[in-house]
């Protein structure tokens, strides 16, 4: 008796039919997850959002010789050629003179500053408040205490070092900068203003303007003057003064000098030095570029406690004493007599563009003027640019009003600026004229401003612009679709579905295999019996 051993045809084609199903299963949860991965990567990297890292913010106190101002400048954290792209948001006058005045009692220097920081505070967000960078700068008025009296200098220095400890502002310190830095900076703030370093194209996108060149800049302080303007890279003068500073991927050679002594107040005090110098009394003394009728005292000390005057004191200087000015209103005289702050030094057979000994380039382009510039010339009536004709005849109209009259003609009429408004005048005659050597031909080409578009020229701005090359430039943050933490368990969970799916098919291919072999050994051994 024999057994037949024979395969069912149905039972063989439901277990085929069993068989496949975990492998489309496998398949489709695989390529569902492949296509998920991709997806979800895709996403992450092309729908992200990249966030302006937004603003930073600065303060610089620009302590002159005659009053601080405190100014707060913003620009975006991420800066812009490595340097910041800078905008003024507030300016605000502290009240009382400069820092330098307070050499006998200087624990008194920084209290002055208070309302004016309180405002600055208003203008910055609180939370940004500790990361912002003030900086106090000193121009020409510590320059002549810290040469005078280097130890009160120091002092008062020192007293705004201790008051700034305590304010919620990162302060960078206090220091006492060149006449040179002041006339760099300077130099920098008007091109700045006037787009001469940047531009936004028709995509608003900064560039630098092609073919665009500088414009030179004219400073007048209380105790210095600075001039600044560009030259060639051929200078025939091998001094100090040629310098070249680098500003949004540019770099540029300029000529720039300071005079010490002469700011207009220091000059003003030096011309009545010279006034009573040469007066036949030494009580009563006529000053032609004082309005007519004006009459005012001054103390000797007044007049000659400054490094600029002491070279002039009279025999028997007694700081106590008194002198009266009585004012003539003569322009004529007083041009006359204010050359003599200019008279001729040496030059040694060089050209003529030579002032205070010292040689400069031939001015050349144009120029702004501001600071004590702006404000005479703002008083004579005159702004932007005019001819020496206009300048001269506006000075003789004004120096020939009587005292009486001033306060009709000043839009804000202040005794200390009034009566020497005459004396500014032909004082920046002789400066541009004798000292600078411009002419009629180019006098056209200075432009009297006090600022553009809402941002005072001053040399703070420059000094401000100078400073974020060094304040580092914020990353732009990115804002992703998914939150990095999901991103990534999104990321393994379905990675891991997609292996344990390829596993699960290599294995049900390995025993596929195995079985058929097994299949193919019991066919042969049916087949054999």
């Amino acid at each position: 008796m024999f057994t037949v051993l024979t395969r069912q045809p149905c039972e063989q084609a439901g277990l085929k039919a069993l068989s496949r199903t975990p492998v489309v299963i496998a398949l489709v949860v695989l390529i569902v997850s492949v296509v998920v991965l991709v997806a979800i990567t895709l996403i992450q990297i092309h729908q992200k959002e990249v966030l302006v890292p937004g603003l930073k913010y600065g303060i610089v106190l620009d302590a002159g010789s005659s009053r601080t101002t405190v100014y707060v400048y913003q620009w975006p954290a991420e800066k812009e050629n490595n340097t910041g792209v800078v905008n003024q948001t507030s300016k605000c006058g502290v009240r009382g003179s400069g820092i330098s005045s307070y050499g006998k009692n200087p624990q008194d220097a920084p209290k002055a500053f208070e309302d004016c920081l309180q405002k600055a505070k208003e203008k910055i967000p609180a939370h940004l408040l500790g990361s912002t960078h003030v900086y106090l700068g000193a121009t020409a008025g510590m320059r002549l205490l810290r040469l005078q009296n280097e130890t009160a200098a120091n002092e008062v220095l020192a007293s705004i070092q201790n008051y700034f400890e305590s304010q919620p502002f990162d302060f960078r310190g206090a220091q006492i900068i060149s006449g040179q830095e002041e006339g760099l900076y300077g130099w920098i703030t008007a091109n700045y203003l006037m787009g001469n370093f940047l531009e936004k194209d028709l995509w608003r996108m900064w560039v630098h303007p092609h073919g665009v060149d500088t414009t030179g800049a004219l400073d007048l302080g209380g105790a210095s003057t600075q001039i600044s303007f560009a030259v060639g890279e051929k200078v025939e003068l091998n001094t100090s003064d040629i310098i070249k500073v680098s500003l949004y991927g540019y770099v540029y050679t300029l000529y720039t000098r300071s005079f010490q002594c002469y700011g207009r107040n220091e000059a003003e005090k030096r011309f009545l030095a010279i006034l009573l110098q040469n007066s036949t009394t030494d009580t009563n003394v006529t000053n032609p570029c004082y309005p007519r009728s004006y009459v005012t005292n001054f103390t000797m000390g007044r007049l000659f406690d400054s490094l600029c005057t002491e070279d002039l004191r009279p025999g028997g200087y007694d700081p106590d004493d008194t002198v009266t000015f009585e004012g003539t209103g003569d322009p004529l005289l007083c041009r006359v007599k204010v050359a003599s702050l200019f008279a001729p030094r040496a030059c040694h057979d060089r050209e003529i563009y030579c002032f205070d000994s010292i040689y400069q380039p031939k001015v050349k382009g144009s120029f702004v003027a501001f600071a004590g510039f702006y404000y005479t010339a703002n008083a004579l009536n005159l702004t932007g640019s005019f001819s020496l004709s206009a300048f001269n005849a506006s000075a003789w109209d004004f120096c020939s009003q009587d005292w009486s009259q001033l306060p009709q003609l000043l839009p804000q009429f202040d005794e200390l600026y009034a009566r020497s408004y005459c004396f500014s005048a032909h004082y920046i005659y002789h400066l541009l004229v004798n000292g600078y050597k411009f002419t009629e031909d180019t006098w056209p080409q200075i432009h009297f401003k006090k600022e553009v578009e809402n941002s005072s020229i001053a040399w703070s701005l420059g000094y401000m612009l100078t400073l974020t090359n060094q304040i580092p430039a914020e990353i732009p943050l990115i804002r992703l679709p998914l939150k990095l933490p999901t991103f990534m368990s999104l990321l393994a969970f379905f990675t891991g579905v997609a292996l344990l799916c390829l596993a699960f098919l290599v294995y049900l291919y390995v025993m596929s295999k195995n079985q058929r072999r097994s299949q193919h050994a019991l066919d042969h051994a049916v087949d054999s019996e």
